[in-house]
C-alpha cells in the first residue's frame, strides 16, 4: 500500500471514529434512547443501493447527516423536550420537512406511528425513513416533473416490503 492510500485510509478511519465517538454523545446527552432493531434495518435499507445488507462509509455519512437533520426538526417541534410529539407537532414536522401531503395521509402516518397519542424519536425516524424512500422512488419516476406517476403494482408491494422490517 503506497503512503497515499495509507493516508487517506487513516483519515477515512479517523472520520468515522469521529462521527461515531459524536454519534454516541449525541444520542446520550439528549433525551433520546437507543434506535429499535426495526428503525435500524430501516434505515440501513433505505440507502443499501446494492441490496448487501450493509452500510459503507460513504453511505453511514449519509445516514448520519439525514439523522442530524431530522433530529432538528424534531427538536424543533418537542417544545417540552418529552422525547415526542404530538398530532399537530408531526403534522407541523411533516410540513417543515417540505413534504406536502393530506390531512389523510398525516392521520395514517400518526396512526401507524404513535404510542399512547405520541409519537416518539424512533418511530419518527422510522417514518422518515418511509417518506424519503417513497418520495425518492416517486422523484425518480416522475421525469417529466409533473407531480404523477404510474406504479406497476408489484414495484409498490416491492418498495414497501423493503423498508418494512420482516415480521416474527
Amino acid at each position: 500500500m503506497d503512503p497515499l492510500e495509507r493516508r487517506t485510509r487513516a483519515r477515512r478511519s479517523s472520520e468515522v471514529m469521529r462521527r461515531a465517538d459524536f454519534a454516541v454523545k449525541y444520542y446520550l446527552e439528549g433525551s433520546f434512547k437507543a434506535f429499535s432493531l426495526d428503525t435500524c434495518r430501516i434505515m440501513i435499507a433505505m440507502l443499501d443501493r446494492d441490496f448487501t445488507g450493509k452500510m459503507g462509509f460513504n453511505e453511514f455519512k449519509e445516514l448520519f447527516t439525514a439523522l442530524n437533520g431530522w433530529k432538528q426538526n424534531f427538536m424543533m417541534f418537542d417544545q417540552d423536550r418529552s422525547g415526542s410529539i404530538e398530532h399537530n407537532e408531526m403534522t407541523q414536522a411533516v410540513n417543515a420537512m417540505g413534504y406536502r401531503i393530506s390531512p389523510q395521509a398525516v392521520n395514517a402516518i400518526i396512526k401507524r406511528y404513535n404510542k399512547g397519542g405520541r409519537i416518539f424519536f424512533d418511530d419518527y425516524v422510522a417514518c422518515c425513513v418511509k417518506l424519503r424512500a417513497l418520495s425518492d422512488n416517486f422523484k425518480r419516476r416522475d421525469t417529466m416533473q409533473q407531480g404523477s406517476v404510474t406504479f406497476p403494482y408489484d414495484d409498490v408491494g416491492g418498495l414497501l416490503q423493503r423498508h418494512d422490517p420482516p415480521t416474527s
